[in-house]
Formats: C-alpha cells, structure tokens, sequence
C-alpha cells in the first residue's frame, strides 16, 4: 500500500466548504481530494436560490439570526445562528472579490430577493438560478490558482486513519484501485450530504452521506440525523436527480396549482406559496396523493422572461418537453439537504482529534429541524473558512498509527433498492411501522454487504427518525402529528461500529 505523508491541511471534498476550507489554510499546504472532477459531484455547483446574508438598508444580521433559529423549529443553537448572520456579508462580498458576478443594482448594491421564511429580501443571486455554478467557478478559479492548494480528482474515500490514542491521521482513499494512506496534521471532511441515499433528490447521486458514516464509524458525535429537507419543487420529468425549479420563483410570484389549475397553497399555510419548505413539501405530497397533481405556474410571474431570469429551470423544462412560459411545471418533493451531520464547534472541531468537519456533512446547529432557504451556501463558505483556519494549526503527532482497512462499498444493484426504501418510508411523510420496515432492510443488507459508510449512513436517519416520537420540521411523522412539549435535539455517540450499527 502506498503511504503519502503531507505536511498540511487534507481536506475531503472539493464543494463550498472544502475550498473555503483550502484557501482558508495559508499559508499551509492544503490537499484536497475528490472523487469525481472539479466542480462535478458536489451540491454547492447546482445550487440555484444562492447565498442569503443582511445585505440590504432594511435589514441587520439580528433578523437573519432570528429568522435562522425560527425556520429550525426549536433546534437551532442561537449563538450559531448569531455567528452566521454577522458573519454573512463579509462571506458574499469576499466571493464577489474573488469574481462572483452576483447580481446588482444600478447603483451597484447587490440585488437580492426574497425567499420563504426570510423576514426580509435578501438573497444574493446570479442570473436567477446560476448562483451556484458561478460561485463555484470563481472560488475553484482561485483555488487552482493559488500555491499552496493542491486538488486531486479521481480520489475515494475509504476510512479515516486513527492511531491509538483515537486521533485521526488523515485517510485512506482509492485511486484508481488503488489503495492510498495519507497521513496529515488535520483532516477535514466536505463531503456533502445523503441525497444520492434517496430515489428522487436533487443533489448529485454519488453524494451518499459516506463521509458521515465513515466519522461514525471513527467515534465521531453524530446529531440530528433524522431530519432531512425535501425541496417542495423539484420538476418532475422523470429524471434521477431530478432538477430544481428554485424557490425564487415563488419569491417572484409563481403559484402553486392542482391538474384542475385551482391554486392550494392557503388552504395550507398563511404565507402560501412562501410558506416554510417543510409545510410546502407536505403540502404538494398530499396534493399528489390525492391525485389531484401539483404543478407550479410561473406563466404570469416569469412568462417571456424565462430564458433570461432563470436560464437553468427554463433549460431543465425544455429538456422535458415542457415551456414553462406557456406551460405550468410539474413538480415533486426531493431530497435536498442533510440538516443532520458530525457535530462540530464554531472552528469545525469535531469530538476526535484531528477530524474537521464543515458543509452539509457537518452540524453546527444553525438549520436545526429545517433549514432556513439559501442558508447552506452561506454556511459552507463561513465554516469551512473557520474550519480552515483552525485545520492549519494542528500539529504533526507521533502516536503509533494503527491499521485500517476500506470500508465495504455497497454494489449499485443493492443500492437502487435502498433508493427507493428510504424515499417510500424516511420521506416528506413517516410512521413507525415504514421506518421499522426500512431499518430492517438496512440491516439485511449490513449482513449481506458488511459496514458500508452508505448503510451506516441509512441507519442513522432512519433509525432516528424512528425514535423521534414527534413532528417537528421537515421530520413528519402521521403516528405523531404534534410537535413534543420540550425540543431536544438528537445526538449519537457510537464509541465502536457495533455500536453505530445499533444507532
């Protein structure tokens, strides 16, 4: 087995967070890996809405703040929330530097709209629906531009390397079929979130939450597993991921229509269109049980505009036989985002020496129970910053360094039904007898395939959310309709795999 040893920031994942992370560790050496290539397989590219920060006259990092703990019903950390707020303007302005062409005004203030749950409008966009992509390519731009970031592409991650004091030493990884030790002062996970766990979701497939499993599987703290965000509006065309149709929209006017063109969204909700995602996505899952359709209309809000306002949604409908300028856009729940994740401190501290965690992978207790839209953008570029700037000053250990083998990868032909299984009963709408259905399953397939990062992933969100007897947030569950009396967050201490297993 070869065995690399760098003398710097190693860094998993080359989203939002992993780069921030990266460009964060100067002037240290920072390696970062990826399995598929720069600026594919990562989240942070496909994201429409864009970065959410107190921008305008009107607004104050306090409302954010407030905002941010009120969409998580209950769950948010205040001082986390509070951190983010302030820290978001400097976050989109640094990007802007770095050649984010963020929509402005006339006057050169950014543009920015308004989303559901925000007080106030304040969401800086590009083009519409581009804000991902662009962010991206200006922040992968000054990566490979800068000296003492190195990406590799084409790299797997297959375990966390500890010694035997429980303090992680960097990874091992694949390449090629080739197995890869890299030893490292500090280790940061990026590695996004479970969408790819999930049959309909709107992230890139191979995001399996592997990352997550594999820092359960070290000891790592993991919280809030069960809690995973449904976008209400994913266009439903048949396509594995399916595309987004952004909330912006609605902030613009598009409605909520059934097959008989009668908009629904009041009889839900008092905000409408603009309610919190959760009610939304609930909302359109009971419109289509019911066989009634769900469709959004933006032909009076957009129309003409499309190509222009949101050249990604209109292209995704074009591709599926619909105009949306004339048509209105069939729509679905789908995964989206990992509330869940390795609980980590303000610096992306985990509970194991060595580890960092930042972006989707990681909780730092600013989304809660549902995050609050376009808040994931905002923290994956705040904390994987501070992940970064703290990475870089951890120190060479000399601990005896123990053995580790790769974890199992479960086959694509095993995956498929896990897919649909986790969609069917750890979706938009659980209950006890599904997420009992579901973990069995999980645990069949542990049997036949071993400890895959994957299933141990799987197991935590459904095994959590078998256990929280309640509906609160994105977690819904009809044997459990009320919300309980006190909020408490949920946090899994797996202290070896036998025990992750039983999670």
């Amino acid at each position: 087995m070869d065995r690399i040893q760098h003398d710097g920031v190693l860094i998993v994942g080359a989203g939002l967070a992993g780069l921030s992370a990266a460009l964060a560790a100067a002037p240290r050496k920072a390696l970062v890996l990826t399995g598929a290539p720069v600026n594919h397989g990562c989240s942070s590219a496909w994201a429409q809405g864009g970065m959410a920060a107190a921008l305008g006259e009107d607004d104050d990092p306090a409302l954010h703040a407030a905002d941010t703990v009120a969409a998580g019903a209950g769950l948010v950390d205040p001082a986390m929330a509070r951190l983010l707020a302030e820290e978001g303007a400097a976050a989109v302005r640094k990007l802007a530097e770095l050649g984010a062409p963020f929509d402005r005004k006339a006057d050169g203030a950014f543009a920015t709209s308004l989303e559901a749950a925000h007080s106030r409008s304040r969401v800086a966009r590009v083009k519409g629906d581009q804000a991902g992509r662009a962010i991206m390519e200006a922040v992968v731009k000054t990566a490979l531009s800068s000296r003492h970031v190195t990406i590799r592409s084409g790299m797997r991650l297959r375990a966390l390397l500890q010694d035997a004091e429980g303090r992680v030493r960097g990874a091992l990884v694949e390449e090629a079929g080739r197995l890869v030790e890299i030893l490292a002062p500090a280790t940061v996970l990026a590695t996004g979130g479970v969408g790819g766990l999930y049959a309909v979701t709107t992230t890139p497939p191979e995001l399996l939450g592997e990352g997550l499993g594999l820092a359960a599987l070290a000891g790592a703290t993991i919280a809030d597993p069960e809690f995973v965000q449904f976008h209400p509006t994913a266009i439903d065309i048949g396509r594995d991921p399916a595309p987004l149709a952004t909330e912006a929209l609605r902030g613009e006017g598009a409605r909520l229509i059934d097959g008989n063109g009668e908009a629904f969204m009041a009889r839900y909700h008092p905000d409408a269109e603009l309610a919190p995602r959760d009610v939304v996505a609930r909302a359109i899952h009971a419109e289509r049980e019911a066989g009634r359709g769900a469709f959004l209309d933006a032909r009076a809000a957009v129309g003409d505009h499309f190509p222009d306002a949101f050249p990604a949604v209109f292209a995704a409908c074009l591709s599926g036989g619909i105009d949306p300028r004339v048509q209105p856009i069939p729509v679905a729940p789908a995964c989206h985002y990992h509330m869940g994740g390795i609980v980590t401190d303000a610096e992306g501290r985990t509970g194991l020496a060595g580890l960092f965690a930042a972006g989707e992978c990681a909780s730092t207790g600013v989304h809660g129970a549902n995050r609050l839209a376009s808040n994931s953008l905002l923290e994956a570029a705040v904390f994987g910053r501070r992940a970064g700037a703290a990475a870089r000053e951890a120190q060479t250990s000399s601990g005896r360094l123990l053995k580790a083998a790769p974890a199992p990868v479960l086959p694509s032909d095993a995956l498929a039904p896990l897919r649909q299984a986790m969609s069917l009963e750890a979706g938009v709408v659980r209950e006890a007898t599904g997420l009992v259905r579901l973990v069995e399953q999980i645990d069949a397939l542990t049997a036949r395939y071993g400890r895959a990062p994957a299933l141990i992933a799987a197991r935590l969100v459904a095994a959590c959310a078998l256990e929280r007897r309640e509906s609160r947030g994105a977690h819904f569950r009809t044997d459990h309709p009320a919300p309980a009396e006190e909020a408490a967050r949920t946090f899994v201490s797996p202290k070896d795999a036998a025990a992750c297993q039983a999670a």
